[in-house]
């Protein structure tokens, strides 16, 4: 079985004796070329207020998130189509699946020449709901202004997430300035909308916490917050998906073309939920087929 590293904040050193402890995968496990320390809850806008040690298991699933890692991945120049994409892991804002929601979804986009970055944000923590996304935020200005060093065009950078993730890159992709917005996003199962889904533990219930109104939860939710602004979507997901069922994605779908907006969606017969980045999966290859034919027509289409 391979090791995995545990850091100890900033340069892998105490800060003080009572210094919170961050985790951080190697860069032989997680398969990155770099991994950037960019911030934690001293130093970014708004904390989330933990103040215990990160986790992570031996699968790479982390929690107690409340510092900020990009694991880059830099794509072979001789393959490099210009594109860059910043990938947001699921676990329902209580944890952050990173390995088949990030590493192996970045390696697979490396072998068709697209560079990304996966991103360890910090959790929402019960009602911190601008932490996750000033996270995303942050990824996105890096790998336009340091992806030109990998090949990549600013112009050219869009945003994945698998469930709580891909409502973070739905997110991102609405509450983010116009001129910032990434070019284009992928949601696989991804949670859009709040309404009826306010179980303590839901992704809604801890982005924006115990007191929640109704108001927020439909204030919240992606298909309300869709413009004419608003970035091309991908839609990916399984028809028996019980944990995120279909008409998330079908309602964020059904408000993109109210405006026009280019979006594509592949409901595939079967799998449930948690499949992203599963080579198992039944329906992995065409999966990826949809992901590269998206890209390609992203490619293609001036922001």
């Amino acid at each position: 079985m391979k090791k995995f590293l545990t850091l100890i904040l900033a340069a892998g050193i105490f800060s003080t004796a009572a210094a919170q402890k961050r985790v951080v995968v190697s860069l032989e496990d997680s398969g990155a070329d770099e991994i950037v320390h960019y911030w934690d809850n001293s130093t970014a806008p708004h904390s989330n207020e933990l103040t215990v040690d990160e986790q992570m298991n031996q699968k790479f699933d982390m929690t107690l998130t409340s510092s900020t890692d990009f694991y880059i991945y830099k794509a072979d120049p001789a393959k490099a189509t210009g594109q860059g994409i910043v990938i947001v892991p699921g676990g329902g804002y209580y944890k952050l699946s990173m390995k088949y929601d990030g590493f192996m979804i970045a390696q697979y986009l490396r072998t068709i020449g697209v560079s990304s970055i996966v991103v360890k944000y910090r959790l929402p923590n019960n009602g911190h709901r601008d932490v996750p996304l000033e996270d995303a935020q942050a990824a996105l200005r890096y790998i336009r202004t340091e992806g030109a060093k990998w090949g990549v065009d600013p112009a050219q950078v869009g945003i994945l997430g698998s469930s709580a993730g891909g409502y973070l890159a739905g997110h991102v992709s609405n509450a983010t300035p116009d001129e910032e917005k990434p070019q284009f996003s992928i949601l696989i199962y991804s949670v859009i909308s709040g309404i009826n889904r306010s179980r303590p533990r839901s992704t809604f219930g801890l982005m924006l916490g115990d007191y929640r109104t109704t108001a927020e939860q439909e204030a919240y939710s992606l298909q309300n917050m869709v413009t004419p602004n608003t970035p091309p979507a991908l839609l990916l997901l399984a028809d028996d998906d019980v944990t995120v069922q279909p008409e998330h994605s079908t309602a964020y779908y059904k408000a993109l073309k109210h405006y026009g907006i280019p979006a594509a969606m592949h409901v595939f017969p079967s799998g449930k939920h948690g499949w992203a980045g599963h080579d198992e999966y039944r329906y992995a290859e065409p999966c990826k087929e949809a992901i590269a034919d998206w890209l390609k027509i992203m490619q293609n289409l001036k922001k």
